[in-house]
């Protein structure tokens, strides 16, 4: 029988906090496989990298023979989750979010083992529940333990208005752990709150209160802000293998690891072996490679990662970009800048207008890839090889 010391250890990598671990050693003691619980809101049709934060830790599960429930929030995503929020988000509509749901399937089995997971729909018990069934839920929370929850309590204190329906949130998010028997549940740090509301039904309605494991929100590209969309940081699992190896080698040489950790399903102790040869003086970019490879091959095959990775050592190597680039140093600021700024800061632009001209006519690349995004920020403590048209190049070092 393995250790439950060495599966303990697998669970908590990468991972923010595990209440109560205590619980979860004597879960694991009794030998048999646990209910591993995630919900997920289908309110955007595409993952991108943050997002398999969470899913790449229920198949940590999977490989250690725990049964993995892949939730679907279709009712929840029609109140809209408010976490993080300060303001009302407007819910989905019935139709957009089983279009959603049904892309999510697709994305997600790139990760887990489809035959060792239950997909579940959360509209299954809630709405037969009906009225008389959500007044019940709601008499067993105050207002008060609501308001505790940090952005309602801010939202309250600054006069941004909170509607009823997202006080009912927290509550089906916790109920969902009531009909799912769930052993664990795993969720974002922003998360925590409804988590532990699902702990406090579970002991309303007999049953052991689930364990908790928290994972943190995953950096962008520029290394500073949460993988966003909106903010042009993201990686999505969808994109063409070269976008996504590219993307993810202009990353800095510290957010590599922090990448690692999260997205890597190498052993820890082979990342520190890798650690230790960079910190010996071998070059990160090896390392980048393999972990670019990795990724692109999980979500693309194996053929697609060793074109990915030939096509980038052609513009890299083989004379595509030219050897006699001019390099540059950016300094003076802490935080990521945009593409624009970098591209007037260094020259390649007479103003961040033309290159903002430039982006929209397709004629910008970093790092080999063609930038379609002009909110696309670059981190600090990177460096990037700029291409504006056909002959313009530069490599950015931004400090």
């Amino acid at each position: 029988m393995r250790a439950v010391d060495h599966d303990l250890k697998l669970i908590k990598r990468g991972s923010e906090e595990l209440l109560i671990e205590t619980e979860l050693f004597e879960k694991l003691k009794s030998g048999r496989p646990l209910r591993i619980k995630a919900g997920f809101d289908p309110t955007a049709p595409d993952l991108h990298l943050g997002h398999t934060v969470l899913i790449n830790k229920l198949r940590h599960f999977q490989d250690l023979g725990h049964h993995v429930q892949f939730l679907i929030g279709d009712f929840t995503g029609m109140i809209g989750d408010p976490t993080g929020k300060n303001i009302t988000r407007p819910p989905l509509s019935r139709e957009q979010i089983l279009e959603n749901a049904g892309t999510y399937q697709e994305q997600v089995f790139k990760i887990l083992d489809p035959e060792k997971t239950e997909v579940c729909f959360n509209s299954t018990w809630f709405e037969p529940f009906g009225a008389s069934g959500m007044i019940r839920l709601a008499a067993l929370h105050t207002v008060a333990r609501m308001l505790e929850r940090d952005d309602f309590a801010k939202r309250y204190r600054s006069g941004q208005p909170i509607a009823i329906h997202e006080l009912l949130y927290p509550l089906c998010q916790g109920y969902d752990s009531v009909a799912m028997k769930a052993d664990v549940e795993l969720g974002g740090t922003d998360q925590k709150f409804n988590l532990l509301v699902g702990r406090e039904l579970q002991k309303h309605f007999g049953q052991a209160p689930q364990v908790i494991l928290t994972m943190p929100l995953l950096e962008g590209l520029d290394g500073v802000n949460k993988m966003s969309k909106s903010l042009g940081n993201y990686v999505g699992i969808n994109e063409l293998p070269g976008e996504m190896f590219g993307k993810l080698m202009s990353i800095s040489d510290e957010l590599m690891w922090r990448y690692f950790e999260l997205l890597s399903f190498r052993a820890s102790e082979a990342i520190e072996e890798l650690r230790r040869g960079v910190l010996g003086g071998r070059n990160p970019r090896d390392a980048k490679v393999l972990l670019a490879q990795e990724i692109v091959e999980r979500f693309h095959g194996a053929p697609a990662a060793v074109q990915a990775l030939a096509d980038f050592d052609a513009r890299f190597r083989h004379g595509a970009i030219p050897d006699d680039i001019p390099e540059l140093c950016l300094s003076g600021s802490d935080s990521a800048l945009s593409i624009a700024q970098v591209l007037k800061q260094s020259g390649l632009t007479g103003s961040t207008s033309e290159a903002l001209r430039m982006i929209d006519q397709g004629g910008v690349k970093v790092d080999g890839c063609r930038v379609d995004d002009r909110q696309l920020v670059l981190a600090p403590r990177g460096s990037y090889v700029l291409q504006v048209g056909k002959r313009k190049f530069a490599r950015v070092s931004i400090a």
